[in-house]
């Protein structure tokens, strides 16, 4: 008993000797496992801290970590996509870093084409842990922070060759950019500069001088209704042809109908007095319609390129309607007004009606006085000619010593005669010749009258090149005056042919009107000239080269382009000085030449100019002012210091498209209360 009791105490001794040994290796173990959690958390924290850390990224020890599964990857992705595919791939993630969604809505930009670093990435998911503080803060300055330090970021991670291509890039973008902006504006500046030189082209002296920037348009209360309903209409067209691109049929109808109001309340008014009492109620309206249309339809490039396109049109219309302009005015330079046929006609009758023996002017001894002062005026036309021999008698010093020397055409002799017979020009001596009594003046003689008469001549006036719209019509409508074709026009040329025992003649036309006495022409010292004329030259205007042909090369070796022009109108002739040098036999040498006008076209002018060429000798310009045909600007104190005004051009002051402000020159000399005058309804 003993025995078993020694065994089972020192068997409980053993026991109790293992039970505690193993006690301390559990606990060992235990502690050994706390540490080692420790030290596993404790590096990972550090590994976190390091990855977060801004100023010192490291991404070779992840990479070295995940060696393993681009392996694994790459085994997998063998059978998808070649070596060089991948190789690519990865050079690009590489060098680029992870794509980010993020920061392509940042930018704004396809996410095919956007790239975004590690640090990026890792600042966003900071920011979106920042709570309701970082939300707080203005996007604009948020937006701005992430892209300037992912720019930074960047350009720390590119190298120095890969940072020089990607500005080269940047460059080459803009200059693309700003290129394409260049030629847009280059086109505009074209289409513009295009309308304005078309404008330019329009002829002033048949259409006015009007313009938007005279004085009375400076004035905003200047008749600012009527530029409102005009401004209206314009805009409305512009509107309603936007809608229609744009299938807003509604709206287009809409616009077209307060248009046509507008343009009816409008009707014929150029001042605001002269509107309609509904004018306002039709402004607001139209006010509404283009308040909706703009709301709608209004864009700058397409309203920009209507207004423009608008501007091109109406430039073609004012082309159109000046070339008709001229035609008709033309036209009109052509045509007699009613009251001076009339007065031709009733005056011829009266004339053949009257005994030979009162047919006869008194003192017909004065006709070839070469002490007198000599006169030659060649007209058709009884108004135009008792005009000027009326205001040149009125103002002259000495009516006595003052001779008219008329001719005229066969068809109005008698009424030139019946005219000047019932109205003496006071003291004055008159003399009235017909044309077609020259025996002298045949064809065979004078080349201006054979060409006349030829056939081509007959050609190019009466059958060829007709016009057929009146735009058509305006082209060399000038040179097919009848006045080309009478042998008044050029008998200028034979003054001493007509007049061969005078020594100096005062040539006049019939559209001047003579406001002083003109004798002091006759002591003007013409210096061995044969011809005393205004210079009619300005900078760059009538001279040699605006009248003749200086392509051909008779023109061009003779004669300067740049000498000065002058004016037929009032000319003193030294007829002994024409008798030597020949100047008529100049005059046919030339005229012979330009049978087939080469040298200029039909007309006086050239060939006068031609045949006086360095034989003329320049006036005073007071002595003849012209212009009053053609150019409404001529200064007023001009006009009244001139001793003789010329209404050269096609506004005549006998024709119904004479300047108004001009005409009252004119019409002083005509007395009105005649009973000729008033039978044949002629006034003021």
């Amino acid at each position: 008993m003993a025995i078993k009791r020694g065994l089972s105490s020192g068997a409980g001794v053993r026991n109790n000797k293992g039970i505690g040994s193993r006690f301390c290796i559990n606990v060992l173990l235990c502690f050994l496992t706390f540490l080692a959690f420790s030290f596993f958390f404790l590096g990972r924290g550090l590994y976190t801290a390091a990855s977060s850390d801004i100023n010192e990224p490291s991404i070779d020890s992840s990479r070295q970590d995940l060696n393993w599964r681009e392996k694994l990857a790459l085994q997998h992705l063998k059978s998808l996509f070649s070596k060089e595919v991948i190789d690519v791939i990865k050079a690009s993630t590489d060098d680029l870093g992870p794509l980010s969604v993020d920061f392509f809505r940042n930018n704004n930009l396809s996410a095919s084409w956007r790239i975004r670093d590690k640090t990026a990435s890792d600042n966003a998911t900071s920011a979106e842990i920042g709570g309701v503080a970082s939300d707080t803060k203005p996007e604009t300055s948020k937006g701005k922070k992430e892209h300037s330090s992912n720019e930074d970021h960047s350009v720390f991670l590119e190298t120095p060759a890969k940072l020089v291509r990607r500005q080269l890039r940047e460059k080459r973008r803009e200059k693309r950019a700003a290129d394409l902006v260049k030629q847009d504006d280059e086109v505009t500046v074209k289409l513009e500069t295009a309308a304005i030189e078309r404008s330019k082209s329009v002829d002033s002296a048949v259409l006015g001088k009007y313009s938007i920037w005279r004085r009375e348009n400076d004035n905003e209360n200047s008749d600012s209704t009527v530029r409102l309903i005009r401004d209206q209409m314009i805009m409305a067209r512009v509107y309603t042809s936007l809608a229609r691109m744009k299938n807003k049929h509604d709206l287009a109808t809409e616009l077209q109908n307060r248009l046509k109001e507008s343009q009816r309340s409008l009707g014929e008014a150029t001042a605001d007095s002269d509107l309609n009492h509904s004018a306002p109620e039709k402004i607001k309206l139209m006010g509404q319609v283009l308040s909706k249309a703009k709301e709608q339809l209004y864009d700058c490039n397409l309203v920009t390129g209507k207004l423009r396109a608008m501007l091109q049109s109406a430039d073609e219309q004012v082309r159109s309607l000046k070339k008709q302009s001229t035609f008709l005015s033309q036209l009109a330079a052509k045509t007699i007004p009613n009251g001076v046929h009339c007065l031709a006609m009733r005056l011829t009758i009266d004339y053949y009606l009257l005994p030979l023996e009162k047919r006869k002017f008194p003192r017909s001894e004065n006709f070839e006085n070469p002490k007198l002062y000599h006169y030659a005026l060649f007209s058709d036309n009884v108004l135009a000619a008792s005009v000027v021999v009326n205001s040149t008698v009125m103002n002259a010093k000495e009516p006595e010593k003052h001779v008219f020397h008329l001719v005229t055409d066969k068809l109005n002799f008698g009424a030139m005669n019946m005219w000047f017979l019932l109205n003496p020009p006071g003291k004055a001596t008159i003399h009235v010749e017909n044309v077609d009594e020259f025996k002298w003046l045949n064809s065979s003689y004078c080349p201006v009258l054979r060409q006349l008469e030829s056939a081509a001549m007959k050609e190019y006036y009466f059958k060829a090149a007709h016009p057929t719209t009146l735009s058509a019509g305006s082209s060399n409508l000038k040179y097919r005056n009848p006045k080309y074709l009478s042998m008044l026009n050029h008998l200028r040329f034979y003054l001493p042919q007509v007049y061969p025992k005078l020594d100096k003649i005062l040539f006049l036309d019939d559209d001047i009107v003579v406001q002083k006495d003109l004798t002091g022409l006759w002591s003007v010292d013409l210096h061995g000239k044969v011809n005393g004329a205004v210079e009619t030259c300005g900078e760059s205007f009538h001279r040699f080269d605006k009248y003749l042909n200086f392509s051909n090369p008779h023109i061009a070796k003779n004669f300067d382009p740049n000498a000065c022009g002058w004016a037929y109108g009032m000319n003193m002739f030294d007829l002994v000085e024409w008798k030597k040098q020949d100047i008529t036999g100049i005059y046919h040498k030339w005229q012979n030449m330009n049978e087939d006008r080469v040298l200029w076209k039909l007309g006086t002018l050239p060939p006068g100019l031609i045949t006086f060429y360095g034989l003329t000798h320049p006036l005073e310009k007071t002595w003849h002012v012209l212009g009053l045909g053609y150019n409404p600007s001529v200064d007023r104190s001009d006009i009244e210091n001139a001793a003789v005004v010329h209404y050269n051009g096609n506004m005549k002051p006998w024709l119904e498209l004479a300047m108004t402000k001009y005409k009252p020159y004119w019409t002083k000399y005509i007395k009105y209360d005649h009973p000729y005058i008033r039978n044949c309804k002629l006034s003021e």
